[in-house]
């Protein structure tokens, strides 16, 4: 019995496969260009040529790599200030307790409790 070894060779006319080397400009671009809002990130991973996985990765590692508090400017929500007619819901045992803002809370409580002794 023989032993026959076999060894592949790269095909004949099959493309030679190179690791691609990218500059952290490069990426740094890249991802800033498919963070802006709005941007489908794998069209841009489509234009510049790479998969879409690739580009998630750069901006993993590109947030993982900046301090903290820098990786966004900070955007000051206002928040809604209650109206005149402003009314709280408070649901105790499937029955809707409403009352506006300017009700006392010792009030509120003996009414609570009316409802769940009920």
């Amino acid at each position: 019995m023989r032993m026959i070894e076999a060894v592949p060779d790269r095909l004949d006319g099959s493309p030679r496969q190179l690791r691609r080397f990218w500059s952290d400009e490069f990426k740094a671009t890249a991802v800033e260009q498919a963070c802006q809002p709005g941007v489908n990130m794998s069209a841009v991973a489509r234009q510049i040529g790479i998969l879409p996985s690739q580009l998630y990765r750069w901006r993993r590692e590109l947030l993982a790599s900046e301090e903290p508090g820098q990786l966004a400017p900070a955007v000051e929500r206002q928040s809604a200030a209650p109206g005149p007619d402003s009314v709280v819901e408070i649901v105790v045992g499937g029955i809707v307790v409403r009352a506006d803002r300017h009700v006392e809370e010792v009030h509120l409580q003996r009414v609570i409790r009316a409802v769940r002794s009920a």
